[in-house]
């Protein structure tokens, strides 16, 4: 299986212009081989002056892992409701549910010459603003830090952060992204989580796209 992963993606950089995905770059690799897989795909289109993003699952198979190969261009508020359509149909699929089956997001390592993989099976998306009750970490589209409160803060100072905060009940903390930033930019922002922050949780914050 690991070979008919490099033979998938090998076809999705050598077919015709109208198939080409452009994966995000980083320079991490969060999880560098996955087996049992099946490939779904998200490419950029352009009809007449609307970006689109189209989505191909043909050989999506339930009960296997499902690598995600979303073209980097696409900007966020067009790739999260597609894949929050495709995350409901697979957590709904009982029949044929398979509980050790993850979601990932591919991408290219750049220093390691490799493709990685994110899991992101975990993540529940939202495209609405979060109960006011929420306390809030905003990542804005070309920002390096994020915005807690009024608060700049590097996102390895995150939970540092939120942790020396005295409140009077502790509030569930979201991830709001910016909907206009680049589905690259994500996954960059999202590999970096991975690594200084989600790690170190139990529970996965909720991510909400406006």
């Amino acid at each position: 299986m690991k070979y008919f992963a490099l033979i998938a993606f090998m076809l999705l950089f050598s077919c015709g212009k109208k198939e080409d995905v452009l994966l995000p770059k980083s320079n991490l690799t969060i999880v560098k081989d996955v087996q049992d897989l099946s490939p779904i795909y998200i490419f950029f289109k352009v009809e007449e002056k609307d970006t689109v993003a189209e989505v191909n699952r043909k050989n999506s198979i339930i009960s296997t892992n499902w690598i995600f190969n979303i073209d980097k261009r696409l900007p966020l508020k067009l790739v999260i409701p597609e894949v929050m359509k495709l995350q409901e149909k697979k957590r709904a699929d009982s029949a044929h549910k398979n509980e050790n089956a993850e979601n990932y997001y591919s991408y290219a390592d750049s220093i390691g010459k490799n493709f990685a993989f994110l899991p992101f099976t975990k993540v529940y998306y939202k495209m609405e603003k979060p109960e006011q009750n929420s306390f809030i970490v905003y990542f804005k589209k070309g920002k390096q830090e994020v915005f807690m409160g009024n608060t700049k803060v590097k996102i390895s100072e995150i939970l540092k952060h939120f942790y020396s905060i005295k409140f009077e009940r502790v509030p569930n903390m979201v991830f709001v992204f910016d909907e206009n930033m680049s589905y690259e930019e994500y996954i960059q922002y999202k590999i970096v989580l991975q690594k200084e922050v989600t790690y170190n949780l139990d529970k996965l914050p909720i991510e909400f796209i406006l």
